[in-house]
């Protein structure tokens, strides 16, 4: 087996017993270690193979210049931008395989921006006192991030934060030499969408585009879904998008943690991809089940989904709202945008009889939609999103991008 080697980061100053710790176990399971120290007051007990001060430079300042600051924050944002530049570049060299860094709420602020500047496929784990706290914002999370709960390991090793920390030395090394990095060898395809029972036009769409030689990648539209398709985007990993489903930016100006980040719906379009855009599920409102509604939303009838999620519908205003917001976010895109209008319906249970029926509510959608998107972007489907006429108007538009050549050909 190749070795594989791991870059350890952290506060060596506060966290050397630690690091230190997991380290060894990483050695002990095989793997090499490369070591960062991104502290600012102290010094590590042993020099680390990335010093604080290479961190520091790297950033464009000095550890001087971060202690005279004064300001904690001030000081640890440095030695983030620092670490991120300096771990990138590292990585470009060939000389680690897969990251961990160990915080509380300073380190795991440093962690995100070091696990940002790293490609999808280099396996990221950030093993911090606050994962999965509402704290961390998801357009913050690198797309294929994992995150380990440190418990007991604010101050000192113990055999409570030992279990915490051998797992994770574990874990990455074990993804360092498992992981399947994307391969690049045929263009990738991004799409949005929910589960088939809600939207279907994935079942239809996807075996047609392997067909034209496109790999296709279905993004979860839940939140932490439409987040990692943003990032992908933003960092121009699609040939093309379909975002077909976007709950999320209803979700967003409706204050629902459930979203994907403010910039859901502009990072292809900054990126230059060619953006296929529909208004999947944007009929609906989700909230997370632990959290209160708005008082706005007080008056509504909601249904809960399961212990995790509960949903209700846009009312008229809103929906118009969500309309002039999709055309407010694709007005600055830098490549070609085509947004498909299904005037029939535009999620399973918005059809007659579904308890989403709303034929006035759709018909306010449509029409404002008619307002507000310019007459070259728009493209009526006469039909449900669900029916074959979406699909197929979707591949038509498709085709012809990749005929003129706005999408690369396989």
């Amino acid at each position: 087996m190749t070795e594989k080697t791991i870059l350890v980061v952290g506060t060596y100053d506060t966290k050397d017993d630690e690091l230190t710790y997991l380290a060894e176990r990483i050695r002990a399971i095989g793997g090499g270690v490369k070591t960062m120290d991104v502290s600012v007051l102290g010094d590590p007990a042993v020099p680390t193979d990335v010093s604080k001060h290479d961190v520091a430079k790297a950033a464009g300042s000095s550890i001087k210049a971060a202690i005279d600051s004064g300001d904690e924050n001030h000081a640890m944002q440095i030695m983030a931008r620092g670490s991120a530049a300096k771990a990138a570049k590292l990585h470009a060299a060939g000389e680690f395989d897969g990251v961990i860094i160990l915080g509380g709420t300073m380190g795991t602020d440093l962690a995100l921006d070091v696990c940002a500047a790293l490609p999808l496929g280099v396996p990221k784990y950030v093993v911090s006192t606050v994962s999965f706290s509402p704290i961390v914002p998801a357009d913050r999370l690198s797309a294929d991030i994992q995150m380990i709960l440190w418990a007991g390991g604010l101050y000192g090793v113990n055999s409570v934060c030992k279990a915490s920390l051998s797992q994770a030395a574990g874990a990455v090394l074990g993804a360092a030499r498992a992981v399947e990095a994307p391969t690049n060898d045929r263009p990738v395809l991004g799409m949005t969408s929910l589960g088939s029972s809600c939207l279907s036009y994935m079942k239809l769409l996807k075996p047609a585009l392997e067909e034209r030689g496109f790999e296709v990648a279905i993004f979860h539209a839940t939140g932490m879904g439409g987040m990692a398709f943003e990032k992908i985007a933003g960092q121009g990993g699609f040939a093309c998008v379909m975002d077909f489903a976007l709950p999320e930016l209803g979700n967003l100006l409706a204050g629902s943690v459930v979203n994907a980040g403010a910039d859901r719906l502009r990072n292809a379009g900054r990126a230059g991809i060619p953006q296929l855009i529909a208004p999947g599920c944007l009929d609906l409102i989700d909230f997370a089940g632990w959290q209160e509604i708005p008082e706005r939303y007080a008056d509504r009838p909601f249904h809960a989904h399961n212990r995790l999620i509960k949903s209700s519908a846009l009312n008229q205003d809103e929906r118009r709202e969500t309309a002039r917001e999709i055309a407010e976010r694709i007005s600055d895109a830098t490549a070609p945008v085509k947004v498909l209008l299904p005037t029939s319906g535009i999620e399973e249970w918005d059809k007659p009889g579904e308890p989403a029926h709303d034929p006035d509510g759709l018909s306010a959608f449509v029409d404002e939609m008619r307002r507000v998107i310019p007459a070259e972007q728009l493209v009526e489907v006469d039909g449900h999103i669900n029916d074959q006429v979406f699909a197929d108007m979707a591949l038509e538009a498709f085709d012809a991008w990749v005929a003129e050549g706005t999408v690369v050909r396989p």
